[in-house]
């Protein structure tokens, strides 16, 4: 990772401001056509939640925002690479928080998920072994279909981005999901979110059925 130049970034004045709130975080929800990614998924024989959290993360990657994070209070470092901390649901219904290592090759990054999914559930520990900031908290909420959605926020100052998913619905003959996207407005504006959501559903509806 390397530090943001902050007296030459063009945003400076607006991380200044913002960096002084104390819930500095927006939010946004978006619905995302997942008809050819769902298609995909069950002509494979994979997950459906590793084809779309693929996605999410190579959109979340192609967008230098969401890779900012705030160190020291007052300094902002950029970070190679984003993973996924996601909440994964253990067969009591209770679940777990996991690091999924990124991986721009579906194949791999599928299998570091898997490896993540089975730690969990044969464990009752909260939290994974590797827990740093370079990842954005991920759930999803397949029994729930939402508009909006609030994360929690435990009062320090944080700027890991927070997505969640919806539960998936036929929309006009379409399979629809909804994404909520909650990032600190110190770091991205609305216009960093757009390109988050345009880059993810260029990916959606990239899968093909061989």
């Amino acid at each position: 990772m390397k530090k943001l130049d902050l007296q030459n970034w063009n945003r400076r004045k607006h991380f200044e401001f913002f960096n002084t709130f104390q819930d500095p975080f927006f939010a946004v929800a978006a619905p995302m056509d997942v008809t050819k990614a769902y298609e995909f998924a069950k002509a494979s024989g994979v997950s459906f939640f590793a084809v779309y959290m693929h996605d999410c993360m190579k959109a979340i990657n192609d967008v230098e925002a969401f890779r900012y994070r705030i160190q020291n209070e007052n300094e902002v470092v950029i970070h190679e690479a984003i993973h996924a901390s996601a909440t994964i649901m253990r067969p009591d219904h209770t679940f777990g928080f996991s690091f999924i290592d990124y991986d721009v090759d579906f194949e791999k990054f599928k299998q570091n998920l898997d490896k993540e999914k089975e730690r969990i559930i044969h464990s009752d520990e909260l939290f994974p072994p590797k827990n740093t900031e370079d990842c954005v908290y991920v759930s999803a909420l397949p029994w729930v279909r939402f508009t909006g959605h609030k994360e929690p926020f435990h009062g320090k100052k944080e700027s890991v981005p927070r997505i969640a998913f919806s539960k998936m619905e036929a929309v006009n003959g379409k399979k629809v999901l909804t994404v909520s996207v909650s990032v600190n407005h110190a770091l991205m504006d609305g216009y960093h979110v757009g390109q988050f959501t345009e880059k993810f559903q260029e990916y959606l509806l990239k899968h093909k059925i061989s």
